[in-house]
């Protein structure tokens, strides 16, 4: 009869392993193979669960190693040892993992060396027990951890098992000595190590068949982060608040676990790829439901693990001893992002004077900080918010949703702090209708994502779309939310529909725009839906398609847009050439039917601006407005070319960014009205600017040449340079591996995310024509934009300007005297020169996504 261990103790470190140990019988390597299949295999009562099953094999191993070594001699001050490393060292042994052993020696002869190993290695190989050995001296062990960073991992995690303690305690206090005292040579390698893995395997979050082991947020990676502990970079496993999702690393780490017993035992072999054919079979043993319930699972738990593993390198990198010159820098300086925010040793942080239980949009300000310089946000900044950070109230404060559109303006790069946010919670607060969505596995197969980053994405996508539209922030917003209403079970269109009304209170929106916005979400699949299916040529259906839009030319223009935006995020090939022909030529035969669109006009003058203007031949205003951090500047002069752009620069210089303004004028008055918000701290007196104004106006200093030089000194990292840490950086890019000369060299971020554009429209008001720019937003952009259309010669009647998060519409009433279209293309030529460039690509751009191994395409585990 084969011996069935009946310990479920926690592994201890001595010589006679751990739990209750039945007779001390030696038992041939057959039983142990038999014993060992005989719990796999079992079922109805007998079953043990996942770590039962681990623990009570480490068990039967220890005891098996311990007498059997006991039989060859290997005993206490033998100058032998068996030392296990592997899943027996962690003490979490699976139904078929390698026996991971190395046997120790001291002072013995090659003939007992080859004795002893041979007793031990043969009568597993003869059992058909995989083995993974090796015959060392502490030396020998040492010097191959040394050169090889796959064997120092592994053997930072040895484990003493049976003979000689002394001599195992020797190579295991060596190796982490050793691993302590080279770490600061050997992290470039560590990292490259890690990212060279994820290459191979890919992110588990978003796979069709994960790699539980290797892949990006699973089992190595936690093994990783122990190792960084071990080299006192990192407090390793640190826990998350146990309200976030995931519940911390620790539990999604026994998660992965548990899950990966169950595929060894239900494959019958070891295996680390979750497959379709397991998955039901699985999510029923765990008891967690069927496959889309654990595909959740699975990329919840993997997420969770992938932020800890980011936030561990990168406190590792920042934590690297210093030597030589780097080790005589002062600390490195904390450079002012936006009110309450700073940049500190390459990481978003909080400013020391920042008050997060006084202050709820601290968490928007944070996060669009790190979308815009492409800065990680601080672990402790995130715990900190958690901790302290009260809720919005509602409706939000317009400072508060002008950040969030940043954030959703900022591209590719408002993925992490997104991530960040909702890795620890802080994004669920800001949305509480995202958690049904969160982690959910799509039910086709076309998907790659899953259904929250999809949202993401989709964001993501629209972002590089927003100088199309004329409403670029309900097209951001719409993006965001445009299946929130999946995972409810009903039509995820409608049910969507009526979230996309709280979601649009909550924020703040006009009731209009909530209007647009519940619509957008509720006929986001309209336009692609009757493209493909429908024939176009029938006018009915162009007719069909306006009578459900309610005859609304902007809802008609954002879902165009947005059905790209959605394609595009679903896979890969499920946005081509056919399917942009069928929607665009929809979308003409639309708006052929609907009557043409209302322009725009000039604001009236009230009383107030008539008389500031004839008071004084220069006046400023400084009014606080509803909003906690925004400002409403009124601003007078004598009407001259270049005043709007004198105007402009004053504020940009004295760190006011203007989130709209109406340009008009009087009696020879320039009447010009700003709504602005400060940087940092509130605005300077209403003098100093009425000092610096008249100062311009005299052409005592240029306003353009000290914004110029404004900007080249700006402290914000350009988006898209910085890597995941400073050890990385040294790998990627050569340079220092020191953080403080990584974020010493940032130069400033001046690339747009959308290529901007210049629309020209006729209009017979003021015998003028109206120029309307779009374009993402840059330091006196107002300023640099109105000096080129003055010094052209052209005349400004009027202009109306708004800047929507990242994205600014501008649009000016111009009198161009003899109107060649020569002359609008040499103009438009020349304002377009003053935007930001389009960003550049980078190597993320040319990554098609996630990969699927089994060919489905989309995230967790496929259907079969």
């Amino acid at each position: 009869m084969p011996f069935v261990s009946t310990g479920h103790g926690p592994a201890s470190d001595d010589d006679s392993g751990a739990g209750p140990r039945p007779s001390q019988t030696p038992v041939a390597a057959t039983d142990l193979a038999a014993t060992r299949r005989q719990l796999t295999e079992a079922s109805g009562p007998n079953r043990l669960d996942a770590p039962g099953l681990r623990q009570v094999l480490v068990d039967l191993h220890e005891f098996w190693l311990t007498s059997k070594g006991a039989e060859l001699g290997i005993k206490p001050g033998s100058g032998l040892a068996i030392v296990a490393v592997g899943g027996l060292g962690r003490g979490e042994l699976l139904p078929h993992s390698d026996l991971d052993l190395i046997l120790l020696y001291e002072d013995q002869s090659p003939e007992r060396v080859s004795e002893v190993a041979d007793g031990l290695w043969y009568p597993l190989w003869d059992a058909n027990i995989a083995l993974d050995h090796s015959v060392r001296t502490v030396p020998q062990a040492l010097q191959v951890a040394s050169e090889d960073v796959t064997a120092a991992l592994g053997l930072l995690e040895a484990r003493h098992i049976a003979g000689d303690e002394d001599l195992s305690s020797l190579l295991i206090g060596g190796v982490r000595q050793q691993w302590r005292s080279e770490i600061r040579t050997r992290f470039p390698a560590v990292v490259e190590h890690a990212r060279d893995r994820w290459r191979r395997s890919g992110d588990i979050a978003h796979r069709a068949e994960p790699d539980l082991k290797n892949g990006r947020g699973g089992l190595r990676d936690v093994q990783l982060l122990g190792a960084l502990s071990i080299a006192q970079l990192t407090d390793g496993m640190a826990n998350l608040r146990p309200d976030s999702p995931g519940a911390g690393p620790q539990v999604a780490y026994h998660r992965l676990l548990d899950i990966r017993t169950e595929l060894h035992r239900i494959a019958g072999r070891p295996r680390e790829q979750v497959r379709a054919q397991d998955a039901d079979e699985i999510g029923a043993a765990l008891r967690l439901g069927d496959r889309f319930d654990l595909a959740r699972v699975i990329s919840d738990a993997a997420r969770t693990i992938g932020y800890s593993t980011d936030v561990g390198l990168r406190t590792a990198g920042n934590a690297l001893p210093r030597r030589g010159l780097a080790k005589l820098r002062r600390s490195p300086i904390r450079r002012p992002l936006d009110e309450g925010v700073v940049e500190h040793n390459g990481e978003i942080v909080l400013a020391r004077n920042a008050i997060p239980s006084k202050d709820p949009g601290l968490i928007l300000r944070v996060a669009a900080s790190s979308a815009r310089t492409g800065l990680p946000i601080s672990a402790s900044t995130l715990s900190r918010l958690a901790d302290y950070a009260p809720e919005l109230r509602e409706p939000w404060p317009s400072e508060a949703l002008g950040d969030l559109l940043v954030l959703l303006g900022s591209g590719p790069h408002m993925v992490a702090p997104i991530e960040a946010l909702d890795r620890t919670g802080l994004w669920g607060r800001l949305l509480p209708e995202w958690g049904a969505g969160r982690d959910l596995p799509p039910r086709d197969a076309v998907h790659t994502w899953t259904v929250d980053r999809h949202l993401v994405e989709t964001a993501v996508n629209a972002g590089a779309m927003t100088t199309r539209v004329t409403r670029p922030d309900l097209l951001l917003l719409g993006a965001l939310i445009h299946d929130l209403g999946k995972g409810r079970g009903a039509d995820h269109s409608i049910v969507g529909a009526e979230l996309a009304i709280q979601v649009g209170n909550r924020i703040g929106l006009w009731p209009q725009d909530v209007t647009i916005l519940s619509q957008m979400v509720r006929h986001h699949l309209l336009l692609p839906t009757v493209a493909t299916r429908r024939d176009l040529d029938d006018p009915a259906t162009a007719e069909e398609v306006v009578d459900k839009l309610g005859h609304n030319r902007l809802l008609l223009e954002l879902l165009a847009a947005l059905a790209e935006a959605d394609s595009l995020a679903t896979g890969p090939g499920v946005w081509g050439d056919w399917k942009a022909s069928l929607i665009n030529d929809l979308v003409r035969r639309a708006t052929r039917l609907l009557d043409g669109e209302e322009l725009p006009t000039p604001e009236p003058l009230t009383d107030e601006m008539i008389a500031l203007a004839r008071s004084d031949d220069f006046a400023v205003r400084i009014t606080p407005t509803d909003g906690l951090h925004t400002y409403s500047v009124l601003m007078v002069a004598p009407d001259h070319p270049g005043m709007l752009s004198k105007m402009a620069g004053v504020l940009a210089l004295n760190g006011l960014r203007s989130l709209s303004a109406t340009v008009q004028s009087h009696e020879n008055r320039a009447i010009n009205s700003f709504v602005v918000v400060p940087v940092f701290g509130t605005p300077p007196e209403a003098g100093l600017l009425r000092q610096q104004l008249m100062a311009t106006v005299d052409g005592k200093f240029s306003v353009l040449e000290r914004l110029d030089k404004r900007e080249r000194e700006s402290p914000t990292p350009t988006i898209g340079t910085i890597v995941a840490t400073p050890g990385a950086v040294a790998v990627a890019q050569g340079a220092p591996d020191d953080p403080a000369t990584v974020a010493a060299n940032a130069v400033p971020a001046l690339f747009a995310v959308a290529p901007s554009r210049v629309l020209w429209t006729s209009s017979d008001l003021d015998g003028g024509v109206l120029m309307e720019l779009r374009t993402d937003d840059r330091l006196g952009l107002l300023s640099r934009v109105s000096d080129v259309i003055e010094h052209a010669g052209v005349v400004v009647r009027w202009a109306k300007v708004a800047t929507l998060g990242n994205t600014v519409v501008d649009t000016f009433c111009l009198v161009l005297g003899e109107d060649p279209p020569e002359r609008r293309t040499e103009l438009a030529d020349a304002v377009l020169a003053v935007c930001p460039p389009p960003r550049p690509r980078t190597e993320a751009d040319d990554d098609p996504g996630p990969a699927s191994f089994g060919g489905s395409g989309r995230s967790g585990v496929p259907i079969s």
